[in-house]
């Protein structure tokens, strides 16, 4: 059963302003990454989800409810992560987690047992009676983290979590969800800008652009080998093109390689005797592996030919 479901969604505000438009998606248990530019229409889609704010046309559904007539109960399953700093600085981050709890329905002795194991979960235990405003920025993500968790929710919506963090506190924060939603085995939908991110910890990815849907798939299915074969020599590359080309093969260039489409495995044969053949130092051969953000900067549909300056992919 998908977690989240949306058909002909979309959304326009007052003026004239399109947030979204047409976005139909389904998306899976495990962790997804919902991935754009700031403007894209990321926070929007979560604020619908959440049943905080009606479409404008289609529909979406959040663990099988209606976000237009089951927002309370959507609310009370679901854990949110809001991107900004909006916690009150004169409460503990017991204090805050417990009533959060209790807002989900908890009672006031389970509220207050959860919201201590959901800080001992994100590294908060020992800090867990100070007030909130002598927290750092990591800290406060970490609160902001728990009380998503708070309630055994379904799903969490993960509002750009490593906002503000230093390297360290990302790698922290990225290595939190990832644990969430491999051992926890709750449903996380993190949305985010920053792509290199996102590959690290998701299953699957959504991008929109625009409000619209650019792409939904698992992220193994965009980062998956494509038939390019990927040559650098550290000199002689006119020759071994010119070599290639006469004997039948397509050629494209790139920044420091040279990329031969694959037809069959005679292809790595004749590549290999060329460069023998010529005698050329060979520095790097290669199947070339899309990488999240060369797919989303060039388009996933282009080929080498139309983008020759694309980003060298890893290995």
């Amino acid at each position: 059963m998908s977690v989240i479901e949306t058909r002909d969604l979309g959304k326009r505000y007052p003026g004239g302003v399109t947030a979204l438009t047409g976005l139909t998606l389904a998306v899976e248990p495990g962790i997804t990454g919902l991935v754009g530019a700031n403007g894209a229409g990321k926070s929007t889609l979560i604020k619908i989800l959440l049943g905080l704010l009606d479409p404008t046309e289609g529909s979406a559904r959040v663990l099988g409810h209606d976000t237009r007539t089951d927002g309370e109960l959507i609310r009370a399953r679901v854990g949110y992560m809001p991107e900004h700093d909006c916690l009150p600085p004169d409460v503990t981050a017991t204090e805050l987690v417990t009533h959060l709890g209790r807002m989900t329905g908890l009672p006031a002795t389970a509220a207050k047992e959860q919201a201590a194991e959901a800080l001992r979960h994100v590294g908060l235990h020992e800090e867990r009676y100070r007030q909130i405003g002598t927290f750092s920025t990591g800290m406060k993500q970490r609160v902001k983290l728990a009380q998503a968790l708070v309630g055994d929710p379904g799903l969490l919506l993960l509002d750009e979590p490593t906002n503000g963090l230093d390297p360290a506190g990302r790698d922290a924060m990225l290595a939190l969800i990832h644990r969430i939603g491999t051992e926890f085995g709750i449903a996380v939908m993190v949305a985010s800008h920053l792509l290199s991110e996102i590959e690290r910890i998701c299953d699957h990815l959504v991008a929109i652009e625009g409000g619209a849907l650019l792409r939904a798939a698992s992220l193994s299915s965009m980062t998956q080998n494509v038939p390019w074969l990927a040559i650098e020599v550290e000199e002689g590359g006119d020759r071994l093109a010119a070599h290639l080309a006469a004997a039948g093969i397509t050629v494209h260039r790139e920044e420091r390689a040279l990329l031969v489409p694959v037809g069959s495995d005679a292809v790595f044969d004749l590549v290999r005797d060329a460069i023998a053949d010529l005698g050329l130092p060979l520095n790097r051969m290669e199947h070339r592996r899309h990488h999240v953000e060369e797919l989303f900067a060039t388009g996933a549909t282009r080929t080498p030919a139309t983008e020759p300056r694309a980003a060298e992919a890893r290995p």
